[in-house]
């Protein structure tokens, strides 16, 4: 009887694997961005196209965006939330609350087309709430083009300028991310420092600095040469960085999860040779 009930549980554990691995899906976003960055005020002026695709089995007829620097506001539900819960995070605390006029964050979307056209967003704190004018059916994928404007916070935790470690930019959940849609639905919570998981895609991006400031960023450099961080067949250094002027530096990333960069003046450029392997 024992060995009878071992081999029904075995058996109904594998139906449901299988069923698991039949209706198992997750959505697709693509995201190429430039990014325009006054170092001086910690602003940047941005622009996105998002290529996304609904590999669910729902028709959707909404969709949201994250926008993380809101939360970095007076008043805000995260500042709110810090200073008054009985364990608030040492390390938040009051402090958004102190922030200054040109020490807050904000992503601020100014225009938003689906496949073309305009169509109707509402900001909401950390969300970005967005009305489609054409539902994305299952397995359709649906163009999105959005410019937005942002101001860096003070860092507070793991994204913003002048850290503990005298780094001027820490850039993670920096630009507008879509919202992940899993089994569950959408995934809109307000952000009040808790993590969110995302959706996997490729990142073309494309960031304008300061001549002066040396990025490091997720994926590989497509334009070492024209930065100045490309090496000559001889292995004499390319600098065509001069002062004062501004830089692009254009990164791609394939299927990752997230986009994160950091910049600085003092950050050095140094290149491994793996044994029998690549130059890191």
């Amino acid at each position: 009887m024992k060995r009878q009930l071992t081999l029904l549980f075995i058996l109904a554990l594998s139906i449901s694997t299988l069923q698991a691995q039949r209706t198992y899906w997750q959505q697709e976003a693509n995201y190429t961005m430039n990014i325009d960055v006054n170092t001086e005020t910690h602003q940047y002026a941005g622009t996105q196209k998002l290529e996304y695709t609904n590999n669910s089995p729902d028709e959707l007829t909404r969709v949201y965006y994250h926008l993380y620097f809101n939360a970095f506001q007076p008043g805000s539900m995260m500042d709110v939330r810090s200073r008054t819960i009985s364990d608030p995070d040492g390390r938040v605390r009051d402090r958004i609350f102190n922030l200054s006029e040109d020490e807050i964050g904000y992503q601020k979307v100014s225009s938003l087309k689906q496949d073309g056209k305009v169509v109707s967003f509402e900001h909401d704190g950390t969300i970005l709430v967005v009305e489609l004018n054409k539902p994305i059916k299952p397995g359709e994928t649906s163009v999105f083009e959005m410019e937005w404007d942002a101001q860096v916070p003070l860092q507070i935790r793991r994204s913003g300028w002048s850290n503990a470690e005298g780094v001027e930019f820490s850039m993670s959940q920096w630009y507008p991310k879509m919202v992940e849609y899993d089994y569950t639905g959408w995934n809109s919570n307000p952000y009040v420092g808790r993590e969110f998981h995302g959706i996997w895609g490729d990142f073309d991006v494309k960031i304008t600095i300061d001549a002066d400031y040396v990025i490091g960023g997720t994926g590989i450099l497509q334009n070492p040469n024209e930065i100045g961080h490309g090496y000559q067949d001889s292995g004499v250094k390319i600098n065509r960085r001069a002062q004062g002027s501004k830089i692009t530096y254009h990164f791609i990333a394939e299927n990752v999860i997230d986009f994160f960069w950091g910049a600085n003046p003092d950050f050095v450029h140094t290149t491994a040779q793996v044994p029998n392997g690549p130059k890191l």
